[in-house]
């Protein structure tokens, strides 16, 4: 077996206590239920979809190594994530961090049934993607002007015509594409974000024929109360079965936003190994919600997600060293710093 990490030690030792407390997930014996709710009113299934290495990595002031993302990637693949979201077909003057896009992408070990979209801002971007091996595409906006402007460049109404371009493209391709709206619980330029504007945005990316709209709270300053406003907005106009939420975890709201997004029906969450993140253009925005985190959470609640939290886990010890940074996962940080767990 070779050397063992001192970590992974710890969390072997564990094991069979962590199954019989629903700490690790065992993988799923037949198709996602996804939308088919339990007696409790939870949903049976969630999709776990990783952005650690794009969302995550992009907000790095230091350059990561191709190889470092690569390798990480690939771990993640083996821990039963049905999605990685891998990089970002940006303009490397905008995202220094996701230059290597191309490169990762072409590098990367791809698993049976795990998906790897990308971020692609306009046409040029999703040719690239394309033509580097994508499979699955995302576009991004947002429910701020303000936000918009400065994240992309543009408009929100121009925006959404860059991503009529794409979303035409990839429907000729048969490339599924994904929407996420920013700044939907708050802005960081704005403030307080109407629902209603939410909704709209994500009304017209549904529209487009993005197959899915990730709902975001890019600054982490949203609450269970506001998160049910802006759900309830938004699904008079999206069936629910095309939500998903995706929360920062700046106020420690983040895992109670999405417990309650799940009590009203959404079964799609994102999240990010070791709560890496940020985002460039939203002043004081911290990690996304820890993967670990959410999949701790869900195990005890009894929900499957078909993800190993011990695989994980040690993802996340893998970036943190190369990152020489501390974990954000309250999991990570219990199970791995104090070699107990009470």
């Amino acid at each position: 077996m070779g050397t063992v990490p001192s970590a992974l030690k710890h969390c072997l030792s564990y094991q069979h206590l962590l199954k019989e407390q629903l700490w690790i997930a065992e993988p799923p014996a037949a198709a996602h239920p996804a939308q088919e709710p339990q007696a409790s009113g939870l949903p049976e299934y969630i999709k776990i979809v990783e952005v650690g290495p794009r969302d995550g990595l992009q907000n790095e002031k230091v350059i990561v190594p191709t190889d470092i993302k690569i390798e990480l990637i690939n771990q993640l693949s083996k821990t039963g994530l049905p999605a990685i979201e891998v990089t970002s077909f940006v303009s490397s003057k905008w995202v220094p961090q996701m230059a290597d896009h191309k490169e990762v992408m072409r590098g990367i070990e791809r698993h049976p049934g795990v998906q790897y979209p990308v971020l692609t801002p306009n046409l040029q971007g999703f040719h690239s993607a394309i033509a580097a091996g994508a499979t699955e595409v995302s576009v991004f906006g947002a429910a701020s002007e303000s936000f918009s402007k400065m994240n992309i460049n543009c408009s929100i109404e121009e925006s959404i015509e860059r991503f009529e371009e794409v979303t035409k493209s990839a429907r000729s391709m048969n490339i599924p594409v994904r929407g996420y709206v920013s700044c939907a619980l708050g802005c960081p330029y704005e403030g307080n974000v109407v629902p209603d504007k939410v909704a709209e945005v994500s009304k017209r990316l549904y529209s487009m024929g993005c197959y899915e709209i990730s709902l975001g709270d890019t600054i982490g300053v949203g609450t269970p109360g506001s998160m049910k406003k802006m759900l309830e907005a938004v699904m008079k106009e999206i069936p629910l079965s095309a939500l998903a939420v995706h929360c920062h975890d700046t106020y420690g709201q983040a895992l109670a936003n999405i417990l309650t997004a799940m009590q009203m029906g959404v079964s799609v969450v994102d999240s990010s190994v070791a709560g890496l993140g940020g985002c460039p253009y939203a002043k004081g925005a911290t990690g996304n919600v820890a993967t670990e985190d959410v999949i701790y959470m869900l195990n005890g609640l009894g929900i499957n997600t078909g993800v190993n939290l011990c695989a994980v886990m040690e993802a996340g010890n893998f970036i943190c060293t190369a990152l020489n940074k501390k974990t954000n996962s309250k999991v990570a940080q219990a199970s791995f710093s104090t070699g107990t767990i009470s």
